[in-house]
Formats: structure tokens, sequence, C-alpha cells
């Protein structure tokens, strides 16, 4: 019998959730207590969980024949996520109501990025010279003020890859004194792309919103240079648009490029002539066999080559030269050399399923996925179309979510991790083009999720799909640059009375939510939202975990917010007028994760920080003279990771009072900054030295920075650790 790939239901690992949660409840008697008809219901819903759990594999094939089929899958995961808020609250409650609160798992932060290289691409020899030939040609559109080079084919067959691989050539870079890459995709507002470019060209932000300021600003970076601008993915074509756009790009140095990509020749066709468009065709049979085996893994010199070469070559015939389908299958397949495997993705019947925007070896590669990788993959449906998202701040919402199962012998963030890395390897997640470390999802799969998705994932748009937010909508998000999309989102929230998560991914700086209840629904258990004022009633959205504040300016955070006992992640990044942090902070028992990044006004931190036993991320403390929040309130945080910075350190009063930050216990900091503020010192530069002694890291540091410390001479430590910046 052929053996049986690893994949799973969706709901299965929603099924297996919720079951491990029931159960801890019903085994611990002071929830219930006396409550016997609780105890009743909770003891049928575990014999349902029971029953349903091994007809969800054959249900979820069978739902795209049977309307019947998918209406009760529909049913079953409304009735679920009310099950999940139910045992929420009771646990929840009960939590609350005894003295010490703990939490199970840790969370900690990593980024690898990999980057496109020639030798990961095949059958595109030829297409890389002759494109690299017109950049390099100044005669190539003699005629033309602005020199356009479009690169057309369907969507996954490559565009993105070749312009990539073609940006970054040696050559390429060597003419090019100017380079910028900007994606376009469906929203092709000229002020964000004309901002996008200048920041690319100066690597620095742009917060202007004047476009004839933005565009004398980027006539003025283009004059008298050569430049490459890259437009990758461009789906409209207002010609009327894109020629007040490109008005800046004239007063380039001749031989400047614009390299464009995208699926429809009309658009091409509004930036550049015909003859100078660039088809990209189809893949051939061996170069897909060759992509084939290199996400695969399998070894031509291996045992089992011979036999399943005849099995892979008929499923690469099935992706029909498309490359992103070849990489797909073949990370599915990745590391997979039992024959029973391959013969089950040729021969599934997935492939037979109708669906005109899904491309069949996507749908297969999703079918075969992991139950838990499905949510976390579908869960991706709120971001926008080409948005660049960041590994770690992904891992944080699957976390908020509890899409993630960790076992007994790995942490939320390594789970996390192995899920994100998962999805990479089998090209459902790819690297951006930037060079942050950041993330994106081709087009292709963004639809695939977002197919998956269905009833209960809402991207809002503005009025105009209003009408389909209905009661079983959890998950919401919106990224509309029209001002009208708040009036919308705040009918969506009051349609959708369910809702677990509401994200902006607009450009709004803040918005008031006095008069706007509607924002602030107790079940939310995410919640990204540029609120410039946090009104007290935060503090009974006892699901929340993830609450993201960032770029807003607000002063004062409500003191209910550390009723928040589930949170687990507060990000403040860049909240510029904020001054204080709730003096309770202590009480958020829960929190992993606090970001306050850019935080300039903050003057010390809250009392007791000590208690925050199981934070992860902390970007800074601030070293205040009183004992409750001076320097051995870091004694207990040895959960810290990644970058870490200490200020005031001017406030401490001795060694002994150093030695108490037990700094050498803290193994997962990598980078350390420590700082004196300049004009508060003592005259005692002795006293400086020994503290700085007291503060010695573990020895896995990687980098340390010292400001401000005037000793003479280092501590004996630092001539074990990197030389100090």
């Amino acid at each position: 019998m052929a053996a049986k790939l690893e994949g799973g239901a969706y709901l299965s690992s929603f099924v297996y959730a919720i079951s491990k949660k029931l159960s801890s409840i019903l085994e611990d008697d002071s929830i219930l207590e006396d409550d016997y008809s609780t105890q009743k219901l909770l003891e049928k819903l575990d014999d349902y969980l029971y029953d349903v759990e091994p007809v969800l594999d054959d249900a979820e094939l069978k739902q795209f024949g049977n309307d019947r089929v998918k209406k009760w899958l529909v049913d079953l995961q409304d009735a679920l996520y009310m099950a999940d808020d139910f045992l929420d609250e009771l646990s929840t409650k009960a939590a609350t109501a005894t003295p010490e609160c703990q939490v199970g798992h840790i969370m900690e932060t990593s980024i690898h990025v990999s980057l496109v290289v020639s030798s990961d691409i095949f059958g595109r020899d030829e297409d890389t010279k002759n494109i690299i030939k017109l950049l390099l040609d100044d005669t190539c559109d003699a005629e033309s003020l602005v020199t356009v080079i479009p690169i057309v084919g369907m969507g996954g067959i490559g565009k993105t890859t070749l312009a990539q691989l073609v940006y970054n050539d040696a050559k390429v870079m060597g003419k090019f004194d100017t380079r910028a890459w900007v994606c376009v995709a469906e929203n092709p507002d000229p002020l964000h792309v004309t901002r996008t470019i200048i920041g690319a060209i100066d690597s620095s932000p742009r917060d202007q919103d004047n476009f004839n300021l933005l565009q004398t600003n980027l006539k003025e970076k283009l004059t008298g240079k050569t430049f490459l601008v890259v437009l990758d993915d461009v789906w409209h074509d207002q010609r009327d648009m894109w020629e007040d756009f490109l008005k800046p790009f004239r007063y380039g140095n001749n031989g400047s490029k614009i390299l464009l990509t995208t699926r429809n020749k009309n658009v091409a066709s509004v930036f550049a002539p015909i003859n100078l468009h660039y088809g990209l065709s189809l893949l051939s049979n061996e170069d897909c066999w060759s992509v084939f085996l290199k996400h695969s893994t399998i070894s031509t010199n291996s045992k089992q080559y011979t036999t399943l070469e005849i099995i892979g070559r008929k499923i690469v015939e099935k992706c029909k030269g498309l490359p992103l389908a070849v990489k797909t299958l073949g990370g599915l397949l990745r590391n997979k050399h039992n024959e029973g495997d391959w013969e089950n993705v040729l021969k599934s019947k997935i492939w037979e399923l109708s669906n005109s925007k899904i491309v069949p070896a996507l749908r297969v590669s999703y079918h075969y996925l992991p139950s838990y990788l499905k949510r976390c993959f579908v869960y991706c449906s709120l971001y926008p179309e080409d948005y660049e998202f960041d590994k770690d701040e992904l891992i944080l919402l699957w976390m908020a979510e509890n899409l993630l199962q960790p076992n007994e012998n790995n942490t939320l963030k390594n789970t996390g991790c192995a899920y994100f890395d998962e999805l990479v390897a089998r090209s459902f997640f790819q690297p951006s083009n930037s060079e942050r470390g950041l993330y994106v999802m081709h087009d292709l799969m963004h639809d695939l999720a977002t197919f998956f998705a269905g009833k209960f994932y809402f991207k809002l748009e503005g009025s105009e799909n209003l009408h389909g937010v209905d009661s079983k909508i959890r998950h919401l998000s919106f990224s509309s640059r029209s001002w009208g999309i708040i009036t919308s989102f705040g009918e969506a929230c009051k349609r959708a009375v369910h809702l677990r998560t509401a994200l902006d991914f607009s450009s709004y700086r803040s918005i008031d939510v006095e008069g706007k209840p509607w924002l602030l629904q107790q079940q939310l258990r995410v919640l990204s939202f540029p609120i410039n004022s946090l009104p007290e009633s935060i503090g009974e959205m006892i699901y929340l975990r993830y609450l993201n504040l960032s770029k807003v300016w607000i002063v004062t955070l409500p003191e209910s917010i550390c009723k928040l006992y589930n949170l687990q992640t507060l990000i403040l990044r860049k909240c510029d007028g904020l001054k204080m942090l709730p003096s309770r902070l202590q009480d958020l028992v829960n929190l992993q994760h606090l970001d306050i990044r850019g935080v300039s006004c903050l003057k010390e931190m809250p009392k007791k920080m000590s208690k925050l036993k199981h934070l992860n991320f902390l970007s800074y403390y601030i070293i205040s003279e009183h004992e409750e929040n001076g320097i051995r309130e870091l004694g207990t945080l040895d959960n810290l990771h990644g970058s870490f910075h200490i200020r005031n350190l001017e406030k401490i009063k001795n060694s002994d009072e150093a030695l108490e930050a037990k700094m050498g216990n803290k193994k997962y900091i990598n980078t350390l900054k420590l700082e004196w503020l300049p004009g508060t010192y003592t005259d005692d530069v002795k006293t400086e030295r020994h503290i700085l002694e007291g503060l010695q890291p573990h020895e896995n540091l990687k980098e340390i920075s010292i400001k401000g410390y005037r000793g003479e001479t280092f501590p004996d430590w630092l001539s074990l650790s990197p030389t100090p910046i």
C-alpha cells in the first residue's frame, strides 16, 4: 500500500488545539469547581471533537464537489471558534483568580535570509543575457526621453526572479550609479511609488505626502545620474497617471533605464513600444526537471532515482512549464524518497478539481501541507498583495492566534521558526528583494491563501466589498489609503461581531477611538491599529494577546492595560510622545515581547520589571536610582534575546549593584549596548571601571557598544569579547 504523505485537513490542528485546551480545563478541578452543568457541557464537547476528527480529511476533499459537505465544514469551523472563545474565558478567569500566573513557552527571535543567485535558476541563461544586453545598450530606445524595458509573462513564470538576477549582475551594477527597486502590485499609487524610489536612493524613509514636492525631489536626485529603476509587478494601464509619474526620469543621463515586470501586454504598451517588450516563455520540460530535482533534493546517484525519475517527470509535465508550480511540488517532496509518496502526488484527485484562479499544482502542494502549516499559511491571506513581512513579527501573530503547536522539547519560537522555514522551503514564502531581510508571497500564492481562507478571513477594500462582511468573519484587515475606509472598517467591525483580528496596513498616522466602540471588541486576540488614545475599557479585552500601537502620538497608556493577563506582545515602536509606561506593567505576567524602540521621551522603567520572568524581547532598559526600577531588576530576566540596550549607567552606585543585574546569565543576548549619560558623572572614574567589570556579559555575546564610559582602562573580560565600538 502506498505510504501516506504528511498532510492533514485544515481543521485538524484547530480541533487538536481545542481538545488540548479542553483537557487541561477538565483536569483542573479549581476551574469548574461545583459547576456541574458546565462540566457536562465540556464533556459533551470533548466527545464531539473525538468523533469529528477522523472524518475531517475525507470531508476536506469532498467539499469541492458537495455543497452540503462544504456547508458542514463552514458550520463546524464557526462552532470551533465559539468553543475556543468559551474555553479561553474559563481558563482566563480561573488564572486571574489565582495569586500566581504562569506561562508555558518562551519566544525567541531570529532571521535568516537567503538571496537569489544564478545557481538557483534554470533555463533562463539566454533571457538573462538578453535583458542585460538591453540594459547596457545606450541606444535601444533613442527616440524616447525615458527608456523602459518591460518583461511580460504569466503569473509564476519567473519575471521577478529574472529582474532580480539582472539587477544584481556585476556589469549592471557597474554601469548604473543609482539603482532603486519598488514593488507596485495592485495599488499603483504614484505618490507611494515615488516616495519608495526616493527612499531607496538615499536609504531614508520619506513621510512627504505632496506628490509635486516628491516629484521635484526625485527629479533632483536623478538629474545628471545614470539610473536603473525596477518597477516590479505593474498591473494597471492608466496612461495619464503613468505619464505624470515618469516626468522626473527624463532628467537622467543617456543610458538610464526603467525595467518593468507585468503580466499584461497592455500595461507594457503604456510604457514602451512593442518591439521593446521582452516576452518570457514557459520553461522546457528538461529545465523544469532540473528545478524539480533541486527542490526535491533527490540525488541522481541514489538507488531510488531511476524509479522516482519516471514518476517525477510525469508530475513535472502537469506543471506545464510554470517554475513556481515546479518549485512548490519539489518542495513538497523534499527529502521524501518513498515511491508511494511520489505516486500519491501524481495520482491525487486534487489535480482534477476545477477552479480557474488556482494553479492545480499549487492546489496539490497546499493539500499535502500538514494541518498546522495550512492554518499558518492561510492566515497570511490578510496581508495586502506583495506585502513585505518580517519573519519574527509574523511568528508573534501566529503565537497570538494560537496557531503554533510546540512539543515538550521545543519553545514557541523554535516551533514558529520551523513552521516559517518549512513554508519558505516549499516556496509558499520567498525572500523579498529588500535588503532588510523581509519576505513576500507570490501573488499566485496569495490567491491560494485567499481561496482557502474562505468565509473567516476578509480584506476590506472599502464600501465596494463591505457587503461581504458577516458574523462568521473572525480575521479582518484593510490597507486602503482612502479616508472613507475608516467608516467602512467601522461598519465591518459592527457586522463581524465575533472578530478576533483587526490589522491595519494603511498609512494613517492615528485614529481617535472616542465614539468608535466597535474597534475595541472584547473577543479580539490581535489589535494592530494607530489608536491615539486608549480608553480604560481596554482592560476588559481579556482575550487580547497582541497589541501594536506603532508610530502613534500617544502620551500615556491607561493603567487598565495591565489587566490584560493574556497579553504576549506589546509594540510601541516610534511612539515619540510616550513619556511613561503603566506603573503596574509587572502584572502582565504573560508578556514576552516589549518593543519600545524609538520611544525617545521615556525617562524610566516601571517598577518591579523583574516579575516579567518570561520576557523574551526588551528593546532597552533605563536605570533609575530607586531600587524598584534600578539595575538589579534585570537580575531575573535571563530569557532576553537578541539586541539589548542599558541606559543611564551613571545611576549605578557601585559594582555590587552592577553584579545584581547578572548579565553573565543572559546567554541569548547577542548584541549589547552600555551607555552612560554625558554630563552627569561623579569624579570617581574608578567606580565606573568596577561597574563595567560587574556587567560582564555571557560569552555568547557577538557585539558590544560602550558609550560615555570615562574609565582609563577596560576590565579583563573585554579582552575576551568582541572589540568594543
